[in-house]
C-alpha cells in the first residue's frame, strides 16, 4: 500500500462525518427548511473570500427579489461555515442553491440532483505554518484542517508531497475562523485553509509562512429538480451571481461595500468579529474572482475535470461518494446552459443595473 493510500484509509476511520454528515451548529437549529416548492433559499458562506462576498451580495439583490416574486418566490439565505454543511442541505425543496466549494461539489453532483451554474472563485487553498520552512518539517506536529473541504485534500496532497503519514502528525478538525488564532497562539503548529485565514495568518507573525497550495474552486450550485421545476427562477438567480461580480468590478467602494455586509453575516453566524480587514477581504476578493478572466463561465479545464479528478478519487476512497459515479456524470453537471441563457440576453435578465439593500 503506498503512503498515500495508506493515508486516506486511516483518514476514512477518523473523518467518519466527512463530507456528507452536518457540522453541529446551534445557528443551524434556528433555520427554516422545510421543503417547500415556492421560495428560494440560498446557502452561503460568509466566513470564506471572495464567496462570501458574493453570497452577501446576490441575498440583498433587490432585482432579485423583485424578478422572483412575480414567479411565486420569496428569498432567502443562510450563512452555514463550511460547504458540506449546504451540501447536506441542498435540493429536497429545502436549499435551491448553494455556493460550495469543489470537494463538497463533487459530493453535491454525486448525490444526483445538482447542477453546476457558475464559477464563484479560482484560487488556492494553503497549508500555513507557525515556523517550520517546508512541509516534512511538520511531522508529530499538529495541524488543524476543515474536514470534507478543499482544503482538506490540500492537506492530503501537501502530507504526501513530503513523504508523510497521517500516522506521522496529529490532524485537528476545526473551524476555519479558528484557525489563524490557533496557529498563533501555537495550539496547531500548521493549518490548511482557504482564504481569508491563511492572509490573517500571515499577518500576525513574520515567521508564519504558507508551505504548501493546492488548487481550489468555488461553484454556484443550484438542485436540479429546482431548475426543472422553476426554470426561469434559477435563471434570475444565477443573473443575481453576475449582478454581484460586474457590481464589485465597478468599484473599491462596492467591493468594500460587500465585504462589510460579509463580516456582518460571519458575526452574526460564529458571534464574534472577524479578524480579517475589510482592505484583505479587498485584496482576495480581486486576485480570487473579479481579475480572473470569464468567471463565472465555466472553464473547459473544470468541465474536463483537470484538477477535479484527483478530488472525486479521493472522495472515493474515502467513502463518501460511490465507486459507481465517473467522470462523465459530474461533467454532465458542469454543462448545464443556465448561465450561457442569461448571458445571452443582458437585458431581459438586468445584468448591468445594480440595486441593493444598504
Amino acid at each position: 500500500m503506498t503512503q498515500m493510500a495508506a493515508l486516506l484509509c486511516a483518514l476514512a476511520l477518523v473523518c467518519c462525518t466527512g463530507v456528507a454528515a452536518g457540522h453541529e451548529d446551534v445557528v443551524y437549529d434556528g433555520y427554516d427548511l422545510t421543503p417547500r416548492d415556492q421560495g428560494v433559499d440560498i446557502g452561503v458562506q460568509p466566513l470564506g473570500y471572495p464567496t462570501g462576498l458574493v453570497g452577501a451580495a446576490m441575498g440583498r439583490d433587490r432585482i432579485l427579489r423583485r424578478a422572483l416574486n412575480p414567479l411565486g418566490h420569496d428569498l432567502h439565505t443562510f450563512a452555514f461555515r463550511r460547504g458540506p454543511d449546504i451540501v447536506e442541505r441542498l435540493g429536497g425543496q429545502r436549499l435551491e442553491a448553494g455556493l460550495v466549494g469543489d470537494m463538497p461539489t463533487i459530493a453535491a453532483i454525486a448525490g444526483g440532483d445538482t447542477l453546476v451554474a457558475g464559477v464563484v472563485k479560482l484560487s488556492s487553498s494553503s497549508i500555513v505554518s507557525r515556523e517550520a520552512g517546508l512541509v516534512e518539517s511538520l511531522r508529530g506536529r499538529r495541524i488543524a484542517y476543515a474536514e470534507g473541504s478543499s482544503a482538506h485534500h490540500t492537506l492530503l496532497e501537501g502530507l504526501s508531497s513530503a513523504g508523510l503519514s497521517e500516522a506521522d502528525v496529529t490532524l485537528v478538525p476545526m473551524d476555519v475562523n479558528d484557525m489563524p488564532a490557533a496557529l498563533h497562539s501555537g495550539a496547531v503548529s500548521a493549518f490548511a485553509a482557504w482564504e481569508p485565514a491563511p492572509s490573517i495568518a500571515l499577518s500576525q507573525q513574520a515567521n508564519h509562512r504558507i508551505v504548501f497550495r493546492g488548487r481550489s474552486t468555488d461553484y454556484l450550485l443550484l438542485s436540479r429538480a429546482f431548475d426543472a421545476a422553476h426554470p426561469q427562477a434559477a435563471r434570475e438567480l444565477i443573473a443575481a451571481l453576475v449582478r454581484a461580480i460586474r457590481w464589485m468590478q465597478l468599484s473599491r467602494t462596492n467591493i468594500e461595500t460587500a465585504a462589510r455586509w460579509a463580516m456582518a453575516d460571519s458575526a452574526k453566524l460564529t458571534g464574534r468579529p472577524t479578524p480579517a480587514s475589510v482592505a484583505q477581504a479587498v485584496d482576495i476578493t480581486r486576485a480570487e474572482l473579479l481579475d480572473v478572466p470569464a468567471i463565472p463561465m465555466i472553464p473547459a479545464s473544470a468541465r474536463g475535470m483537470h484538477g477535479l479528478g484527483g478530488k472525486l478519487t479521493l472522495l472515493q476512497r474515502l467513502g463518501k461518494v460511490p465507486n459507481t459515479i465517473n467522470s462523465d456524470q459530474i461533467e454532465r453537471a458542469f454543462s448545464y446552459a443556465g448561465l450561457h441563457d442569461v448571458l445571452t440576453d443582458p437585458a431581459k435578465y438586468r445584468l448591468n443595473n445594480f440595486d441593493y439593500d444598504r
